[in-house]
């Protein structure tokens, strides 16, 4: 198959949404501590840990598996030297991190205070120690670790584009994610400072999710190649069946979630699962690129990150107004997930919308010019 004749990457866009879809309902099944509802019995868990189970088909390691196969597609089109790359990534990842951080580092009062527990909150804001972990492991919010650990997986990439040339390399996932969990675990065992520890995770998890671009480059490499219609049906149906054996190996985790109200530890084959689904899952989109996909995916997909990005604000100010107004107790955790995610999934696409629309606020969200490169449009105007 020549280049012409390769089908858009539509499914790549629907993908896209997918994830953000699974990521906004992961981060809406929990109660409002983020566990999976201890106070509650077992039939009211139900229907929650269900919930979440599906929604982890497609979480934040899925928006790896993407923006790597995106790089791999960057750098086969113009080669740029290691530096250029490097430097455009810390543009498009770390300015907006930059605001983010900052602004969910205070955001989260709003919350602290209707919970009670503002002065721990200010306390942290108040130590340099915090500041470094929310700068550099993304703890400002829960889901910020994203975009300093992609920054640190995009500076491997030469070694992931061997995976491109053979495709092969890209099975070494299992072994990376493996290495890392059994160091981690290694790691968890130590009497060492806690907060050492953490960016030695972190360092760990970098390391092994290196294993995620071996995978999209490879998958970049063969489709770039051209997979023929009837072999990508092929690599669908195989993508359903893993995705699904993978899922029943994370079964044991959410019965632990299920009787006990607390989530467990992944640690054998739930961890395989649950870690791997990704790349099962992205391979059922890959075996899908001839399918007739709708436009409609390519519009939804450019808000995606910005989805991403705020959907913790609008779930922080759904559980506020709900506790505020006494709501929650008259509700079953059920009721309290799915009506979250009911207001979550769409006004956190309304606000990326509007962000999108304010030329001085796009750049955060990644769809326009950030203040410097505004700064020099505005001089060269002048000039």
């Amino acid at each position: 198959m020549n280049r012409a004749a390769k089908p858009r990457l539509v499914w790549f866009d629907a993908n896209r949404v997918f994830a953000a879809f699974g990521v906004v309902l992961i981060h809406s099944s929990t109660d409002f501590g983020g566990q999976s509802f201890p106070d509650a019995t077992q039939g009211e868990r139900l229907i929650p840990v269900f919930l979440r189970s599906i929604g982890e088909f497609s979480g934040s390691e899925m928006f790896f598996m993407f923006s790597l196969f995106l790089m791999a597609m960057r750098v086969d089109k113009k080669m740029p030297t290691y530096g250029s790359a490097i430097a455009l990534q810390a543009q498009r990842l770390l300015v907006p991190f930059l605001f983010w951080t900052v602004f969910y580092a205070f955001f989260r009062l709003i919350k602290a205070d209707a919970f009670n527990y503002a002065p721990y909150i200010w306390g942290q804001l108040g130590q340099v120690q915090s500041w470094l972990g929310y700068l550099i492991l993304g703890k400002s919010q829960y889901h910020m670790h994203f975009l300093p650990t992609l920054f640190g997986l995009f500076l491997f990439y030469p070694v992931m584009r061997t995976a491109t040339r053979y495709p092969i390399l890209g099975l070494t996932v299992v072994i990376t994610i493996g290495v890392m969990n059994n160091a981690q675990g290694f790691l968890w065992g130590l009497d060492i400072d806690p907060v050492l520890r953490d960016y030695l995770i972190r360092a760990l998890k970098i390391f092994g999710y290196v294993g995620y671009g071996m995978a999209a480059f490879a998958i970049y490499g063969l489709w770039n190649d051209g997979i023929p219609r009837g072999e990508s049906r092929l690599i669908r149906r195989c993508g359903f069946y893993f995705a699904a054996l993978a899922y029943v190996a994370t079964l044991p985790f959410y019965n632990v979630a299920f009787e006990t109200g607390g989530w467990g530890v992944r640690a054998g084959w739930d961890f395989y699962g649950h870690f791997l689904m990704p790349v099962f899952v992205f391979g059922i989109f890959v075996g899908g690129q001839y399918l007739h996909w709708s436009d409609h995916w390519l519009k939804l997909a450019r808000y995606t990150f910005g989805v991403y990005l705020v959907h913790p604000l609008v779930i922080d100010l759904f559980d506020v107004a709900v506790f505020k107004t006494g709501l929650f107790q008259v509700m079953d955790p059920w009721t309290i997930v799915v009506g979250r995610f009911a207001f979550a999934l769409p006004m956190s696409l309304a606000v990326a919308i509007g962000l999108s629309r304010m030329t001085p606020l796009a750049w955060t969200i990644g769809l326009g010019p950030n203040p410097w490169e505004m700064r020099k449009a505005a001089k060269a105007v002048k000039a």
